[in-house]
């Protein structure tokens, strides 16, 4: 169970990166604000979303609901595959692919659960941490912190591309978090290096 005991360190060491930059951007920026950190090409921009990872949403208030309980059951299902891997003492990378996506999907659980309860909105202000008038929100009904942007290639296609000549393209358009990168970088680790695995298991 070391192995085991090493993933859960890790992870918990992911999850306070994570929170800690998200605490500190809700407590410090209001929407919409951001810092340049170089140049035009890595910005932090503070943007909350509803939905899933890069911005993605689900309609209302029960698409909210039940992508926030599936999120629980697929968090609960990773946990309970990586405490099995661990059993069976598999690769390392192995276990630190799952980890990675283990704690960002519940890095951004924790942002849907619990920040409607324990901040204010972030709308023309900087938000509050436990305010006196409550939250904005309820239990699950919280909104996901993002603030990483890398508009890399911003510029507009010359007017002879077919269909998009002269459009204003942006790339990398979506602004995304810290948590949405482990699993991101989780996801690619095993596809590269651990993919054979997971086919044999399948």
């Amino acid at each position: 169970m070391k192995t085991f005991k090493r993933a859960i360190v890790f992870i918990t060491i992911l999850l306070i990166i994570d929170q800690v930059v998200k605490i500190w951007i809700k407590t410090n920026m209001m929407l919409g604000e951001e810092y340049k950190i170089f140049g035009n090409w890595f910005i932090i921009h503070f943007i909350e979303n509803n939905g899933m990872a890069f911005g993605m949403e689900l309609a209302g208030k029960f698409g909210k609901i039940a992508l926030s309980l599936f999120r629980i059951v697929a968090v609960c299902g990773i946990g309970w595959y990586l405490r099995n891997l661990c059993i069976k003492s598999v690769k390392p990378g192995i276990i630190f692919s799952i980890a990675l996506i283990f704690a960002g999907a519940l890095g951004n659980i924790i942002d849907s659960a619990f920040y409607g309860l324990i901040f204010n909105d972030s709308y023309y202000q900087v938000a509050s941490f436990m305010p006196e008038g409550g939250g904005y929100a309820s239990f699950l009904h919280g909104k996901v912190v993002d603030m990483l942007y890398f508009p890399i290639v911003d510029t507009n296609l010359p007017s002879w591309v077919p269909f998009w000549g002269g459009e204003h393209v942006v790339f990398f358009r979506p602004v995304f978090n810290i948590a949405d990168s482990y699993i991101t970088i989780g996801v690619i680790y095993i596809l590269l290096f651990h993919r054979k695995y997971f086919v044999k298991e399948k």
